[in-house]
């Protein structure tokens, strides 16, 4: 669980660079970063409002549990 702090400063980063502040809280190569980033080259203003929804509203710890983590086959 991130700090206020933390939360507060990617906020304050999404609002300038809205794919950085995504970026920082879940990561590069996810979705969430790459609808941002299409989000920001259409439109610089839906960007920011995808960008405080994602590091506002999305946790990204319900994807890291054990039982939804991706299974990889190992030769």
């Amino acid at each position: 669980m991130p700090s206020r702090c933390e939360i507060f400063c990617e906020i304050l980063i999404a609002i300038l660079i809205p794919p950085l502040g995504v970026c920082l809280r879940h990561g590069c190569c996810t979705v969430e970063f790459c609808i941002c980033l299409l989000l920001t080259f259409l439109g610089y203003i839906p960007g920011i409002i995808y960008a405080l929804y994602a590091i506002v509203f999305i946790d990204r710890d319900q994807y890291f549990d054990e039982y939804r983590r991706p299974l990889y086959v190992l030769a």
